[in-house]
């Protein structure tokens, strides 16, 4: 039943990162990366972060080694290529838990964390993290959507994953 759980989780991943780009694209380039109170600074670097954490995991959940360092890197200046790039991401995300078994979400990962902290945890409980942390940011990125003349998307699981 997890499984299917985190289907569906990765389902409303590509909606939401879809209907909150779409919404973004209506910025102008300026007001994506104005300077405002968050964590990374603007929504080019939230999104930015996102798909940086993205990386991350996946690359983990397929038994390689990264450190999770820079994340507040800028993997594409250009909001088109980010966006691009957040297609596939989803993409690849979607074909990951396609293929999600009961075995593997049972197992453990040991990794390194940002502090340097050598950590062994549940996989169940880090891809229920990696969801998790988009929809933190995604919360993040609609609050700055506030600030500006764009009214924000409506991000509600139950809507956008209906029939």
């Amino acid at each position: 039943m997890l499984v299917e759980h985190f289907q569906m989780l990765a389902r409303y991943n590509s909606l939401a990162n879809h209907k909150l780009y779409q919404v973004c694209s209506q910025l102008s380039d300026t007001e994506r990366k104005q300077n405002r109170p968050a964590f990374f600074k603007s929504i080019h670097g939230t999104l930015n972060h996102i798909l940086v954490g993205d990386r991350i995991w996946l690359t983990r959940f397929a038994g390689k080694q990264i450190p999770s360092t820079m994340l507040d890197a800028i993997l594409y200046e250009d909001y088109e290529e980010l966006w691009t790039a957040r297609r596939v991401e989803d993409e690849q995300i979607e074909t990951f838990v396609a293929n999600l078994t009961a075995e593997f979400l049972h197992g453990t990962i040991e990794y390194v964390n940002n502090a340097g902290k050598t950590c062994a945890d549940p996989v169940n409980l880090l891809v229920a993290h990696f969801f998790n942390h988009q929809t933190h940011h995604r919360g993040q990125i609609h609050d700055m959507v506030t600030q500006t003349t764009i009214s924000p998307p409506s991000l509600d699981m139950h809507r956008l994953i209906r029939p």
